[in-house]
């Protein structure tokens, strides 16, 4: 994609949300009517922890991106989960335009939407690979587009964890029967699993899954995989 081009992707998303003015954009005019040098400085809200690695740190990534491709004429400033905004409310404050851009997980927003959850990890579903290919090049980004337009956001891949692995518990599990009544940390579609195998599914923020485990707060949790969980202790 040329960097022009870019910019105006950009610009697009921005203006769903409610137009760079509307979303509180510091915007910086020069002189004259030169449109080209303006300059914007945008929020990005997160669901994730300060720096955590890979999911923190790739949306910080993104953020030096935009500012490279855009040549210096957008920057971008990263929130992390709770920093600005609550980390489950990420997708609100995009909507309503108080922040320009978010960078979360699909399935947290499933109470918007139930077609989010798809564009996400759904259990025993497409690897990485996989599903860059359907969004790519199966038309995934289009349907996605459609779910997201009621709220006035535009969305775009932005990170890929693949298939996510499947818990940490404190207590053994031995058979199904053992998932009854268990307060687990579980998002989107893998919770509704969980639910009818009679378990209870809870949704947490990232940055508060060690504590809640830790004080009984619930008896399981999941995450991501196996380098992203010993960034959280989990092992």
């Amino acid at each position: 994609m040329k960097r022009r081009d870019f910019v105006k992707a950009l610009g697009a998303s921005a203006a769903l949300a409610g137009g760079l003015s509307a979303c509180g954009s510091e915007q910086k005019t020069t002189a004259g009517n030169d449109r080209s040098k303006e300059t914007f400085n945008w929020k990005m809200v997160t669901t994730w922890p300060e720096n955590f690695p890979g999911l923190g740190t790739g949306a910080a990534r993104l953020a030096e991106m935009i500012t490279t491709m855009s040549g210096g004429r957008i920057r971008v400033k990263v929130y992390a989960g709770g920093e600005l905004v609550p980390p489950l409310e990420t997708f609100d404050a995009v909507s309503r335009g108080t922040v320009e851009l978010g960078h979360g997980a699909a399935y947290y927003w499933k109470g918007k939407s139930r077609a989010a959850q798809f564009f996400a990890a759904v259990p025993f579903g497409m690897n990485a690979q996989e599903m860059n290919a359907w969004l790519y090049y199966g038309g995934g980004i289009e349907l996605w587009k459609k779910v997201y337009e009621p709220f006035g956001i535009i969305p775009a891949p932005a990170g890929n964890t693949g298939v996510q692995m499947g818990g940490w518990f404190n207590r053994e599990i031995r058979s199904v029967a053992d998932l009854d009544g268990l307060r687990m940390r579980i998002p989107g579609l893998g919770a509704e699993v969980l639910e009818r195998a009679g378990g209870v599914p809870v949704t947490l923020p990232g940055g508060e899954i060690f504590t809640s485990l830790k004080t009984g707060v619930i008896d399981a949790t999941e995450w991501v995989g196996p380098w992203n969980d010993l960034a959280f202790g989990l092992h």
